[in-house]
């Protein structure tokens, strides 16, 4: 503990933002960095108790506690309140291959489960990573990992989201020869093109792909699996391929007028509109200015599309969920150290509700039919109200009668979740998949080989839709069970 008595003394201070009504007038990042004082302060907060909770990583009764790539928390908290930074990233660096994503999109975990959250407010962890990483790209102390030896071992990776960044990072270091494959323009799969800019700057994204380009990896760019570069191809040049192409097939509502124009998946909407950044924001084949717009679902994707919209000169953005309001504080069922399930001001709620003068979200609202023009272009939604109750132990989702409401709409989002990978690429593997549509591995935990002798996957395209922060630790794994199966292979000649 750098100071004893700091979280007695000091009280959490989150990172300050920009004013919500100015900043969506750019696309620029919102959250304005810590001060030397402030960090100071906040990282001496941390009690360094027997048992951190913070970085078990776990998974309890479908609940997550701690930091999943097991982050030595209490250790860089210590040498950040001592000033010690060099070593703090280097610390930081031995668990997460990339802490400027976890610092700025990670929903933090760790600090759900951070001991002084039982009865306080928790150490402001997820902020503290991220001044970690920033000082060190700041001076210099982010190198490129060029291995001193190689052995002559090829490693194909496809997708270039964190669990393929993170395997290609971990077996490059491991002296392998690592092509990593993406069907996209640039590198970097959900960070680079399903983030908004104001969450993750590209330059951001682009700088890691830089280091990780100095340290040896080969990035291979607008390039599909299957349509590009078959399986045979794949097979003959390299010893072993791992899929992390995520889980990017859209859940659909199929409701009456579906087909109506002005209706658009989510990741869509945010994909067009971050490569529109690139040229001309306002270049962009699907856009919300002027419009009456209504985002279907919840999450981190439904709040991106808010904060998208506002930035767009929407008229007006209204979001729907099925589900009733989180409440303030943990219900019996929601213990600590489980990830709190509280209500929470994302900020793209923060500012709808500056700028509309109402927080956009409307809860317990079920969409059930779509109502379009003459020209199919969808002009309203009719919804009706729900509300969950518990029948034989199971929540039954019911309608309530006389609840029926009309909401004009010129653009919809869809954004309910994500049904798996896409399955084309794994059809063209011949991949066994399970019964959510997920790229089938021996063990669904610890084992992250497929039904193809070879092959692995890690990330979404093997979980399901989840975290960036898993998506790196699967991303680590794997590729120690990959650099196993090289090894144990008959040529080990170092080159």
């Amino acid at each position: 503990m750098g100071y004893l008595t700091g979280f007695m003394e000091y009280n959490r201070k989150d990172q300050d933002v920009k004013d919500p009504v100015e900043r969506i007038k750019n696309w620029e990042e919102y959250v304005i960095r810590f001060d030397d004082q402030e960090i100071k302060e906040q990282s001496s907060r941390c009690m360094d108790c027997g048992t951190p909770f913070c970085h078990t990583g776990a998974e309890w009764e479908g609940a997550y506690v701690g930091c999943p790539v097991n982050n030595f928390i209490p250790e860089w908290n210590e040498l950040v309140s001592e000033e010690n930074w060099e070593e703090a990233l280097r610390n930081l660096e031995e668990t997460n291959n990339f802490p400027e994503f976890t610092g700025r999109v990670c929903p933090a975990p760790c600090e759900g489960s951070c001991t002084l959250a039982i009865n306080d407010d928790p150490v402001t962890i997820k902020s503290i990573e991220n001044e970690i990483i920033e000082r060190g790209f700041d001076n210099n102390w982010v190198e490129a990992k060029v291995p001193e030896r190689r052995t002559d071992k090829r490693v194909a990776v496809v997708g270039s989201g964190p669990a393929g960044l993170a395997a290609a990072d971990q077996l490059n270091e491991m002296g392998h020869h690592v092509t990593v494959f993406e069907r996209d323009d640039r590198p970097g799969g959900l960070l680079m093109y399903g983030i908004p800019n104001m969450k993750l700057d590209k330059d951001t994204v682009d700088r890691r792909i830089k280091v990780m380009k100095a340290s040896g990896i080969e990035f291979v760019c607008n390039t599909e699996v299957g349509v590009d570069i078959t399986r045979e191809e794949m097979k003959r040049d390299f010893d072993s391929v791992i899929m992390c192409t995520g889980a990017q097939d859209p859940r659909d509502t199929p409701i009456e007028n579906r087909d109506s124009k002005g209706i658009h998946f989510a990741m869509d909407y945010l994909t067009a509109a971050t490569k529109a950044l690139e040229t001309d924001p306002k270049n962009t084949p699907i856009t919300a200015e002027g419009k009456n717009v209504i985002v279907i679902g919840g999450g981190d994707t439904g709040a991106d599309c808010v904060a998208t919209a506002l930035r767009q000169k929407a008229k007006r953005v209204v979001q729907f969920g099925k589900h009733p309001a989180s409440p303030d504080e943990r219900t019996d069922d929601n213990p600590w150290p489980e990830f709190p399930m509280t209500f929470k001001l994302d900020y793209g709620y923060k500012e709808g509700l500056e700028t509309q003068g109402e927080d956009p979200r409307k809860y317990e609202v079920l969409t059930q039919r779509f109502e379009k023009n003459e020209s199919g272009q969808v002009t309203a939604l009719h919804t009706m109200n729900v509300e969950k109750v518990y029948e034989n132990g199971e929540v039954i989702t019911n309608e309530v009668p006389g609840t029926e409401q009309k909401w004009n709409a010129d653009l919809v989002l869809i954004a309910i979740g994500f049904l798996g990978p896409e399955q084309d690429v794994l059809e063209h593997f011949g991949l066994e998949t399970d019964e959510r549509g997920r790229i089938w591995t021996v063990d669904g935990t610890k084992d992250y080989r497929t039904s193809e002798e070879g092959v692995y996957a890690a990330g979404d395209a093997r979980r399901g839709q989840s975290l960036v922060v898993w998506a790196i630790r699967e991303g680590r794994e794997v590729a120690e069970q990959v650099h196993a199966y090289l090894m144990d292979k008959e040529t080990k000649q170092i080159v």
